[in-house]
């Protein structure tokens, strides 16, 4: 089965399309998981314990990660979302060219799926289109307010960089495991990807934290019903705003709250 097949079922086993973001950033960890006890693999097996009912998917990004401790505590990660039956999308915007390429692609012997960064052009994308049953996320038009320093430049002709980019994703689609990621923080932008690329599936984030459009993540983001809006702090650090967060259960279970939320939310424009 292709990532899409076995994400739509997902999505149709939890009645969800939230991505949950498992970024564990060293500055914000409560005290509890800063030490040995609880390293950062502990606090994201916490999250998943929380949360899992609620996630179509886990997205840890990979800066959090980038070092001997950080790899392994992915790997545990990646290890424990499959165990509970949810696929993982490494967040890596990774592209390049020849073996650096098809070296940076054997992310995927672990994860489901990886975000790619299109700049260097599709032969440096290639590696990771060759596995078919791998999602491919190209980023496209992105939820950071610097976005548009270059996605909306004006080409030749008028058309705008970041729709370039979405034409160009459907061809490279031919395997048909090819995505985009779109920020709800724009949601013109978001209706006129979709417009563009017909069906293809949309990593949407932005909403949460970022204060993004939730019902454009939904009407413009799922291709065919599939498809995945995204929170990383608004979800994992909802503890740090719960009555008594220096609980382990209440800060964790916050963290359920805040996914379950945004999933009933989400679920009213689906």
């Amino acid at each position: 089965m292709s990532f899409f097949d076995r994400l739509s079922e997902r999505i149709d086993a939890v009645d969800s399309v939230v991505s949950v973001g498992l970024d564990p950033d060293p500055d914000r960890l409560p005290e509890q998981v800063q030490g040995a006890e609880l390293p950062r693999w502990a606090f994201n097996r916490r999250i998943i314990d929380a949360t899992h009912e609620h996630a179509a998917c886990y997205k840890p990004n990979a800066a959090f990660y980038e070092d001997p401790d950080g790899w392994r505590a992915l790997a545990e990660t990646v290890a424990y979302a499959h165990g509970k039956n949810v696929p993982v999308l490494l967040d890596a915007k990774r592209a390049d060219i020849g073996n650096t390429a098809r070296q940076y692609a054997t992310a995927l012997d672990t994860v489901d799926a990886i975000t790619v960064n299109p700049y260097l052009g599709g032969d440096s994308l290639q590696p990771f289109l060759d596995r078919t049953s791998k999602g491919v996320f190209v980023l496209c038009r992105t939820s950071n307010p610097g976005s548009g320093d270059l996605q909306e430049l004006e080409l030749a002709g008028g058309e705008q960089v970041y729709e370039r980019v979405a034409s160009l994703a459907s061809t490279w689609n031919t395997g048909g495991n090819v995505g985009l990621v779109v920020g709800a923080t724009a949601p013109a932008e978001l209706e006129t990807v979709r417009e563009l690329v017909g069906d293809l599936p949309f990593l949407v984030p932005g909403v949460g934290t970022q204060g993004g459009d939730e019902r454009a993540a939904v009407e413009y983001g799922l291709g065919d019903g599939v498809g995945l809006v995204n929170s990383s702090r608004g979800i994992i650090f909802a503890g740090e705003a719960a009555t008594g967060h220096d609980d382990p259960a209440r800060y964790f279970g916050a963290a359920g709250e805040a996914a379950k939320r945004l999933r009933r939310r989400l679920n009213r424009f689906r």
